[in-house]
C-alpha cells in the first residue's frame, strides 16, 4: 500500500501510513508489554514475592499509559491479559462491580483501578 502512495508521489501519506503500522507493530508487542501470564499464576507467584499484578488488554490507551510511564519497572508486575484468561476476567469484574475495567492492579491482595503510575512505582518491593 505504501509502495504504491509513493509511486503515485504522495510520500508524506505512505510516510504516515508506515509509522501508523509501526505504532500498532510496537502497541501490541511484548517490547512494551513484558509476557502475560495467566491469573492464577500471576496470584500464586504475587503471594511468594509480594509483586503487583496487573490485569491489562491490548489497545487500552491507559494500560499503554501506565506501561510506558512505569519504564524499566514495568517488568516487576506480573501482566494478565483478560482477553487471554477467562479467570483475569473474571476477577476484574469481580473488583469493579460487574465491569472489566483495565488497568487492575492487585496489590497485596487489595485491587486498584487505574490508579496513577507513580503511585504503582512507589508499591513495588524493594528487593524486585
Amino acid at each position: 500500500m505504501a509502495t504504491g502512495l509513493i509511486s503515485r508521489g504522495s510520500l508524506g501519506t505512505a510516510s504516515a501510513l508506515l509509522l501508523a503500522f509501526l505504532v500498532l507493530a510496537g502497541v501490541h508487542s511484548p517490547v512494551i508489554f513484558p509476557r502475560s501470564i495467566g491469573a492464577q499464576e500471576a496470584q500464586r507467584r504475587s503471594a511468594v514475592d509480594g509483586r503487583p499484578v496487573v490485569f491489562w488488554r491490548p489497545g487500552c490507551q491507559r494500560c499503554i499509559r501506565l506501561r510506558i510511564r512505569l519504564g524499566r519497572n514495568a517488568r516487576q508486575l506480573r501482566w494478565v491479559n483478560t482477553w487471554r484468561d477467562p479467570a483475569g476476567a473474571a476477577a476484574v469484574r469481580a473488583a469493579n462491580d460487574g465491569n472489566e475495567t483495565v488497568p487492575t492492579i492487585v496489590i497485596a491482595g487489595r485491587p486498584h483501578t487505574s490508579p496513577d503510575p507513580e503511585w504503582v512505582r512507589a508499591q513495588l518491593p524493594a528487593t524486585a
